[in-house]
């Protein structure tokens, strides 16, 4: 999506068409650019495959190089594209480590105990001379040679230690409350790996994962479980990391009060050739430990200071710069610097001289870019922290510049911030005032999680500010490969949905209006602050236009937690246009709500909290919230392996409810081990289910599918039966309870029929397709027309509530049925919803609130995702049935009722 300013190493997802592409085929795919015709290798494998055993996604990684192409054609050749020797990345396994080659650094990473990576070597051709010399100094004979390699004839290259070793942190605040005074304690906690693998081992990129915990200080406790993965490709001086933490402790009495991971630095040469470097809103922070600034700089030593605030080393003539030099001698070392991003609007730099001296404010602004960098003469490292101020209290520290072994640690929590508490906001629920969803209190937030991601650069010298900012865009939005809109929608990925269409002043409307909800979502993120390391990527659920505020403090009215599946709405958005700003925003909503949302262990493993003032505050814990369905778009079409991770986690979350009944509230305790309504529940099984299917290829969860689905074939009303069962996990056995339960509204508006109908596609079963399509029709038909089906069998019209929400599914049943009258009736629903009559531009009005803020008082989430997830399904089945307008906007003819 955007084009790399250096050398980038990139992974994507490709769907394909059934049958269209053969294993044997994927190796013989290589990247073509379409102005240039140069030829990239591609390391690729599969990712889901088709029933009859072709490839339905694949992975591709590739290295596409500085003032690459702005665009590429995958093309097959008769033979797989070479990768050249020198640019392949290599993974050697030795008792203790990992040793990942990738041409230009060699990174040794530990594969048990303590530590993470314990060296980093940045190789430098020999004949390569300094890049920023300047003033008489030349070449970099100050660096180390560590163990120069290179074949007969050639002059080794020099190879500087630019990393001496990691750890990860962990700072524990322990709370005391004795004769009414509070004393706080600190315990320090540092990362101990348990496992690693090799996930990939190149040609073009390799992936090691660490799994462990935080063992304390004296070995006595472990806790916060950690994922780290880190990625490496061919010719490349970077590491991709992704961090991931699990929380399992007593929220009462463990608060984490700082967690991140420090990275330990060799320093070699003058204090005045080291540098520190924090990327703030537009610029740098560019110091060093000695910086040039006296009371007497002046002449050519302003000219050298200005030089060394970019990073060029500096010399001195022993004679003539004496006195110069003697003031240098007689001005303050600064031995550390930190930046703390206190909340998404401020952050902090300060500095000191040493631990028995205060800290000195140095600068202060906005949103700091979440880049540090620390080196000397011999190279250094710089780390650029992903979505840093949006996921606050983040911070960078420098530490050590002065001594010869210095320290960069990226907090992910800074521990100059309060420490984090996730205790619940209240002792008890409440169901009826607050829209809570059940009287148990099951606050918990053991066995949640959080990902962050950051990008590590091995430098063999320090780079100047124009290279450092170039670094820290590349961190904060990485380059990403994309198909078209176009072979997207051709392939079918994901289901069914529509291109954008302004071919008739219809259709213009009702784009407008879709682009409309996305740029209100936009604004309203930014206008409301909806940061924070557990919040950022989330939406609010609904409105208070009597306070001007979302309703942050009522219950079940709070955070969205992918009610009624923002997330599908997001990405099905992103599809159809190739928007960057939009996969953004559905990057973050995946990444909070598959780990923040979500149970990954513990006793509601697999499940995930339902909307609430705390993310993990409802007692209703649901498979849907958790469900495989919400995650996979990042993951087909990014290759992320966290959250394969995560979808595999969830393949048998059926398990989990007969823990916790989801249904506990109305059907006590019986026969059947537990129940499952056929949606959200069981929809949410058939998604983790389909995923497992396609993605490895494993029958046993398609025959689960088919069990179930055979069940509903089975039942009085087929589909329109229920929609609550017995249900038996160990069999996958849906049980009849009758035709007349309440909530079939909530069977088709979690992502069950978006996960329905990529299903029909696989199985190709007529009669599953014909269930679908006669429970669309049948939702909104008149109550004596549905008496008429059913027998009356199904009585009271909060059976079939909110039609907003079955636009999706009885579109598909108009266009399957070939019904005129229910896609009239779609239409209907969907131009007379609040969504389809205005423009919310035009909605907008100016308030005063703390601040001026711009409202819609009747803004809703669950509203404005259904709406829109609905309106352009239904734009691709029955666009023909829309409504003519003419070209003022207003509507010609009119739907049924």
């Amino acid at each position: 999506m955007k084009e790399p300013a250096a050398a980038a190493g990139v992974t994507w997802g490709v769907p394909w068409s059934r049958g269209e592409l053969s294993r044997g085929e994927l190796s013989a795919l290589y990247l073509r650019g379409t102005a240039d015709g140069s030829r990239l290798p591609l390391q690729s494998r599969p990712a889901a495959y088709w029933p009859d055993g072709s490839i339905k996604w694949s992975f591709h990684s590739a290295v596409c190089p500085e003032g690459s192409a702005e665009g590429y054609m995958l093309e097959q050749s008769a033979e797989a594209e070479a990768v050249q020797p020198g640019m392949r990345v290599s993974v050697q396994e030795t008792e203790e480590a990992y040793v990942v080659d990738t041409g230009t650094i060699v990174c040794t990473v530990i594969k048990r105990g303590a530590g993470m990576i314990s060296r980093i070597i940045r190789r430098v051709p020999a004949d390569a001379g300094g890049a920023n010399d300047n003033h008489g100094h030349s070449g970099v004979e100050k660096a180390v040679f560590v163990e120069g390699t290179a074949s007969a004839g050639e002059t080794p290259p020099v190879e500087l230690l630019v990393c001496s070793g990691s750890e990860l942190v962990c700072l524990r605040e322990h709370r005391d409350h004795l004769s009414g005074r509070l004393t706080l304690t600190q315990e320090r906690f540092a990362g101990v790996t348990r496992k690693a693998a090799v996930e990939e081992a190149g040609p073009l990129r390799a992936v090691i994962t660490l799994e462990g915990r935080h063992r304390s200080s004296s070995g006595a406790r472990e806790w916060i479980p950690f994922t780290v993965r880190l990625y490496f490709y061919a010719g490349l001086e970077s590491i991709r990391l992704v961090h991931t933490f699990h929380y399992d402790g007593n929220p009462h009495e463990d608060f984490i009060k700082g967690l991140g991971i420090r990275f330990k630095v060799p320093l070699r040469g003058p204090l005045y050739n080291r540098h520190v470097r924090l990327a703030g809103s537009e610029g740098m922070f560019s110091e060093s430990p000695k910086t040039l600034h006296t009371r007497r700089t002046k002449g050519k030593y302003a000219d050298m200071f200005a030089a060394q605030l970019e990073g060029q080393r500096l010399a001195f003539d022993a004679e003539a710069d004496a006195y110069f030099t003697g003031l240098l001698q007689d001005s303050a070392v600064w031995d550390s610097f930190r930046l703390l991003q206190d909340s998404s609007e401020h952050y902090t730099v300060h500095k000191r001289t040493g631990p028995a001296c205060s800290w000195v404010k140095g600068a202060e602004g906005r949103r700091a870019g979440g880049l540090g960098y620390l080196g000397s003469e011999g190279g250094g490292l710089a780390a650029g922290v992903k979505n840093f101020w949006r996921k606050f209290p983040s911070g960078l520290e420098l530490a050590g510049a002065a001594g010869d072994e210095g320290a960069l640690t990226v907090w992910f929590w800074s521990p100059e911030a309060p420490a984090m508490d996730l205790r619940h906001y209240d002792t008890k629920t409440h169901v009826e005032s607050s829209y809570e969803g059940a009287e148990e209190l099951r606050a918990t937030p053991y066995g949640i999680a959080n990902t962050s991601e950051l990008t590590l650069w091995c430098m063999a010298e320090t780079p100047d500010s124009a290279a450092l900012l170039r670094m820290q865009a590349y961190a904060d939005e990485p380059p990403l490969l994309i198909c078209g809109p176009e072979y997207y929608h051709r392939s079918r990925a994901f289901g069914l949905w529509s291109l954008p269409d302004r071919s008739t002043p219809a259709k213009a409307y009702l784009e407008e209006r879709l682009d409309g909800i996305i740029a209100f979502y936009q604004a309203e993120i930014e206008q409301r602050k909806w940061y924070g390391l557990w919040d950022y990527g989330d939406f609010m659920h609904s409105y208070d236009p009597v306070r001007h505020v979302w309703n942050y403090d009522l219950g079940g009215c709070a955070w969205q937690n992918a009610e009624l599946v923002p997330n599908m709405w997001l990405w099905v958005s992103f599809l159809r246009s190739g928007r960057a700003d939009i996969f953004r925003m559905a990057e973050a909503m995946t990444r909070h709500t598959s780990e923040v949302d979500v149970y990954h262990f513990g006793e509601y493993a697999g499940l995930g909290s339902r909307h609430n003032v705390v993310h993990w505050g409802c007692g209703c814990k649901e498979a849907r919230i958790a469900m495989a369905g919400l995650h996979r778009y990042y993951y087909y079409l990014t290759g992320d392996e966290r959250t394969g991770d995560i979808m595999d986690s969830v393949k048998d979350a059926d398990y989990s409810t007969v823990t916790l009944d989801p249904m506990r509230a109305y059907f006590p305790k019986d026969e059947f081990p537990t129940h499952a309504r056929v949606g959200p529940d069981w929809a949410a099984f058939s998604s983790n289910w389909m995923t497992r299917w396609e993605r490895y290829e494993d029958t046993f969860y398609r025959d689960k599918i088919l069990t179930g689905i055979g069940c509903i074939k089975n039942a009085n009303l087929r589909l329109i039966s229920g929609p609550t069962y017995g249900y038996d996990p160990k069999t996958g056995i849906l049980s009849p309870m009758g035709d007349d339960n309440w909530g079939r509204h909530l069977a088709i508006c979690m992502g069950g029929p978006q996960a329905w109908f990529e299903l029909a596609m696989m199985l190709e079963d007529p009669e599953w397709e014909d269930m679908l399509a006669e429970f669309g029709v049948f939702y909104n038909l008149p109550e004596e027309e549905k008496n008429a089906v059913a027998g009356g069998a199904i009585t009271g019209k909060l059976r079939f509530e909110h039609p907003v929400l079955s636009v999706a599914i009885a579109a598909y049943g108009a266009w399957y049925k070939d019904d005129r009258a229910t896609a009239d009736r779609c239409w209907n629903i969907l131009l007379n919803n609040p969504f389809g009559l205005v423009n919310l531009q035009e909605q907008q009005t100016r308030v005063t609130y703390m601040e001026e803020l711009d409202e819609i008082g009747w803004m809703n989430t669950n509203e404005a995702s259904q709406w829109s997830l609905n309106t352009i399904i239904a734009l691709e089945l029955i666009a023909e049935a829309l409504p003519e307008r003419d070209s003022g906007g207003a509507e010609r003819g009119t739907a049924v009722e």
